[in-house]
């Protein structure tokens, strides 16, 4: 134990293990019979598989969230996600900058590996900023929703305050859990309930070092934009933009979806859905029932994620883009890979590729294995997989009905797709082994 102790120091397994604990916590809390409606004792399987989906900020559920919950249970589901939101290492070090007005050094590694932070200068600020740009998106968003639902579907001012945070920090979070059955079904057409979601839900994918970067723009006009938020708001545009379009076109004339909607809600609902596989799981359409290729539009979307160092799942979309930056590079013949006005080092495009191929790694292993334990169409399995390894939660309605050997898959999937591939890995190397030689090298045939 002596010669294992001092590996757990390593930021990368603090962080696992810290985010592990929290889940085992969350599970313990909702097995007690308080957390159930009907004061019965819910078993270890329901009970770990959301409290993984609430911490991983995932939003795939096993048991009806607003029917099966006490409110004690909800709340408890709404504190998991607000940890699983802003990162527990986050947390630590704003509890020990509040306690003892300063952050210690091992704490800081560990945020920092948490938090995508490039310098541990910047710890401080990035943990303070995360809290607050938490917070101004979360009351801003629940104070929008508070309103809609006490004047506008007649709930008391508590109930509606209490609807109206939960689903804005659920939003800002990339959450998707909804105190409604139907998730957001009976909104589709309100857009002062579906765009204050969908906006926290962009917010919250950009990722925390770009709104960093906008605010710092905002103070200091001639700063430069770094090639992260450039790529970022670039890409995630463009995704949105796609995203709509292609559901808006593929489902319009659905008669289960956007069929029997007018046009301003049509686009409206489209937009929503578009927004979603940014790696959150509402859903204003019934998504077992979209046509088979807003399935596999979806699939690509949510495997692609949101912004990096944010609350979005995913292989992010900067990984997205590198590895589009590098493939043009090697088309074109071009000896290193520059983008926009950048070069972009070995190390990095490594990173990019290694992201990519853990990822379709741990996707394709956990359909295979669903395929295996259930009788669901590939393209149900997939979604579901996809679905759960990014971080999204939308689901084709499949989720209850899986094995609990099939949900435990699940569980690892969202536990992989949270803390990211390269950091679980890092954190089960017992070593990192540095190489003090080079071999001969040797070119083998590619393609």
């Amino acid at each position: 134990m002596r010669r294992l102790l001092p590996t757990w120091r390593q930021p990368a397994q603090v962080v696992v293990t810290a985010f592990a604990l929290a889940i085992l916590a969350g599970t313990a809390l909702l097995m007690l019979p308080v957390s159930s409606a009907s004061g019965d004792v819910t078993g270890i399987v329901p009970a770990l598989f959301t409290a993984t989906s609430a911490v991983c900020v995932t939003g795939l559920i096993v048991v009806d969230t607003p029917l099966y919950w006490s409110t004690f249970g909800e709340v408890v589901i709404l504190g998991l996600i607000q940890i699983g939101g802003l990162g527990i290492m986050t947390l630590a070090s704003l509890l020990g900058m509040l306690i003892s007005r300063r952050i210690g050094l091992r704490m800081q590694l560990n945020a920092q590996t948490e938090t995508k932070t490039l310098g541990l200068g910047d710890v401080r600020q990035v943990v303070s900023g995360v809290v607050r740009v938490s917070l101004i998106f979360e009351v801003v968003t629940a104070a929008f929703l508070t309103v809609r639902f006490a004047v506008g579907y007649g709930e008391d001012w508590g109930r509606a305050a209490y609807h109206g945070v939960f689903h804005a920090v659920s939003a800002f979070n990339n959450a998707g859990f909804a105190l409604f059955s139907d998730s957001l079904m009976r909104y589709t057409t309100d857009a002062w309930i579906c765009l204050p979601i969908a906006v926290a839900v962009i917010a919250g994918g950009l990722g925390f070092p770009v709104w960093f970067e906008l605010w710092r723009h905002r103070r200091r006009r001639g700063s430069r934009w770094s090639l992260h938020a450039k790529i970022t708001l670039l890409v995630t545009g463009a995704l949105l933009v796609i995203g709509t379009f292609a559901v808006t076109i593929a489902e319009w004339n659905n008669p289960e979806t956007l069929g029997p909607l007018g046009v301003p809600g049509k686009l409206l609902a489209g937009f929503f859905h578009g927004v979603m596989p940014r790696t959150a799981g509402f859903n204003s359409l019934d998504v077992a029932q979209m046509e088979s290729g807003t399935l596999l539009v979806t699939d690509i979307l949510m495997f692609i994620g949101g912004g990096s160092a944010g609350t979005a799942g995913g292989i992010k979309v900067t990984t997205f883009a590198l590895l589009a930056f590098v493939i043009l590079a090697e088309i074109r013949g071009e000896p290193s890979v520059h983008v926009m006005g950048r070069k972009l080092t070995p190390s990095t495009q490594r990173q990019a590729l290694t992201v990519a191929l853990l990822s379709v790694g741990a996707v394709m292993s956990g359909t295979l294995i669903l395929l295996t334990l259930t009788q669901f169409r590939i393209e149900q399995v997939l979604f579901e997989t996809i679905s759960a390894f990014a971080t999204v939660g939308l689901s084709t309605g499949i989720t209850a009905d899986i094995p609990p050997a099939g949900h435990l898959v699940l569980v690892m999937l969202m536990f992989i797709g949270r803390l990211g591939p390269i950091t679980l890995a890092s954190a089960l190397a017992l070593k990192n082994r540095s190489r003090r030689y080079e071999l001969p090298e040797e070119r083998p045939i590619v393609g």
